[in-house]
Formats: C-alpha cells, sequence, structure tokens
C-alpha cells in the first residue's frame, strides 16, 4: 500500500470512527454532567487509555487472530506489514470469514436503524420504512437466509461467519437496550460516580464494535486500523469534553454514519465473494456520505435561524 493510500485509509478510519461514536459522545456528555469533577476528569484522561489501546487497539488484533490462529498471537498484528507469501495466503484465505461476518454486523445495524430507530428523515424513503418497521426482522432473515445459501456453495466457514455476524449484532444491540434503561437510572441519581465510570467504559466497548468491524472495509492491515480508530477515539473524546452540543445540532450527521454503515458492509459482502474492490473506494465513499449529509444539515440550520 502506498503513503497516499495509507493517509487515505486512516483519514477514512477516522471519520468513519467519529461520526459513528456521536451517540456515544452524547451518552458519554449527559452521564459526565451528573458527576464530581474530579470523577469526569479521570474519565476524560484515564478512560483514553482504555477507549484506545485496550478497546480498539486490542479488538481488532484479537479478530485477526481468531480468523487466522496459525499465526499467533504476536503474529496477527504484525502479518499486515509482512512480505512473506505464506503469511498473506493465510490472511487471504481467512479473509471471506471476517468479511462476511462483519458486512452482515454492519448491515443488520443499517436496518435496524432504518426501519426502527427514530431519527431525522434525510431522505423522503426513510419515512415510508420506518412506518414499515415490522418489516425489519424479515428483511434481516431473508438477507442472511440468501447469504448463508450462496456462501455455503463456495465455503461453509464464510456461512458461519455470517451466522457469527449476525449473532452479534443482536447480542451488542441487547447491551445498547439495557444501557437506555441504564441510563435512566444513572440520570436519576441511583448510582455511584465510580459505577457511572464502569457503565461508560461499557458502553464504550459496545460502541468500538462496530467501527472495529466496520475498520476492515477499509484495511486488512491491523496497525492502520490502530492508527485510524485510535485518532477516532480520541475526537469522540474531545467532543465529549466540549463540543457535543453544537455536534447534535447537526442532525443528519448520524444519517451519514448509517449510510456509510450500509455502503461499507456491502463491500466486505462483495470483498468475500471475491468481487475486487479498490482500496480507495471506502474511504472516497464515507467521505463523500457524511459530507454530504453535513452539507444537509448546514442548509437547515441556515432555515431556521432565517
Amino acid at each position: 500500500m502506498s503513503i497516499f493510500s495509507s493517509i487515505l485509509t486512516v483519514s477514512g478510519l477516522c471519520l468513519f470512527e467519529s461520526i459513528n461514536s456521536i451517540d456515544n459522545a452524547i451518552i458519554n456528555a449527559e452521564v459526565l454532567r451528573t458527576m464530581q469533577p474530579k470523577y469526569r476528569k479521570w474519565f476524560l484522561t484515564w478512560g483514553i487509555f482504555f477507549s484506545v489501546f485496550l478497546i480498539r487497539g486490542i479488538l481488532p488484533w484479537i479478530i485477526v487472530f481468531v480468523c487466522v490462529p496459525q499465526l499467533g498471537f504476536i503474529g496477527s498484528l504484525t502479518a499486515t506489514m509482512s512480505s512473506n507469501p505464506t503469511v498473506h495466503a493465510a490472511i487471504e484465505n481467512a479473509a471471506p470469514v471476517l468479511l462476511s461476518g462483519g458486512g452482515v454486523f454492519l448491515i443488520f445495524l443499517f436496518f435496524h436503524w432504518l426501519f426502527l430507530e427514530t431519527k431525522e428523515f434525510g431522505l423522503k424513503a426513510e419515512q415510508f420504512f420506518h412506518e414499515h418497521g415490522v418489516w425489519f426482522y424479515a428483511v434481516v432473515s431473508i438477507f442472511l437466509s440468501v447469504l448463508v445459501w450462496y456462501s455455503i456453495k463456495i465455503n461453509p466457514l464464510m456461512a458461519f461467519g455470517s451466522t457469527v455476524g449476525a449473532t452479534t449484532f443482536f447480542i451488542t444491540h441487547g447491551f445498547k437496550e439495557n444501557a437506555e434503561r441504564a441510563e435512566k437510572k444513572l440520570m436519576s441519581g441511583g448510582m455511584s460516580d465510580w459505577s457511572k465510570i464502569f457503565y461508560l467504559e461499557a458502553i464504550d466497548a459496545s460502541f468500538s464494535i462496530d467501527g472495529v468491524l466496520g475498520a476492515f472495509a477499509f484495511t486488512m492491515s491491523v496497525p492502520l486500523i490502530l492508527i485510524g480508530n485510535g485518532l477516532g477515539a480520541i475526537i469522540v473524546r474531545q467532543l465529549t469534553m466540549g463540543n457535543i452540543e453544537r455536534i447534535k445540532k447537526y442532525a443528519l450527521l448520524k444519517n451519514g454514519a448509517m449510510y456509510s454503515i450500509f455502503f461499507l458492509g456491502m463491500i466486505m459482502i462483495l470483498h468475500a465473494f471475491g468481487v475486487h474492490i479498490p482500496e480507495w473506494l471506502s474511504p472516497v465513499l464515507t467521505f463523500g456520505t457524511i459530507g454530504y449529509f453535513y452539507m444537509r444539515s448546514r442548509i437547515a440550520l441556515k432555515r431556521q435561524s432565517a
């Protein structure tokens, strides 16, 4: 990968992680307002270490290790930077399993947002899908069934990876729903500040899965994922500290993040089935999609001001 491609990939990862974690930043900001200053400061300093290095740092490493165990735990980190053809062959053989699972997870995430979640409507079709939210489970079930059927013919492990992606979605979705109920308890003063810190770290871990799995649509290089996602996590912490109210005004940024998730999920699945995807496509689509909805948000703000 050239220097330009690496910079483009890291920039795309950073933007994707930042925008995708807006909901996480909003939850952080609301809970932090109920905490004493010393605990708030601890979370915003030491919390970065846990968020960047332990969660977003270790998770992609573990994913590669699980998919390609013959590389070893240390080798999983350095493998994508190696010039050894045997190592590259091992990664290429295991990549479809990871890509199919990650793609299913992201597409389920998008359809859940499209059909069931409350949102600002950025496109006319979004209201139609929201009014027919009961079809979410039918759509994702049919999608998974079709994907597994065609995956079995190519590689049974791809089919297994797809079901793991679906399972991961429903597990993390359950955590997020429980987090919404826990947040109400936190805001009512029912937990200590240390409990709130542990809660925020657990929420950050569940939100980070979206960004880490989406990162493999950009690159299979773990070091680049660590850099891009790490920078994005730091930006989220900065948003939490001072600019979250301003970011919340750009209501359609969430829409941009979700459409990016859909595009990245499709790229991962197509790549898993052997379709050649240029390495620049994921970051360019991410910049273009989020940029479009950012401009839509600015136009809406100007109209409200007028």
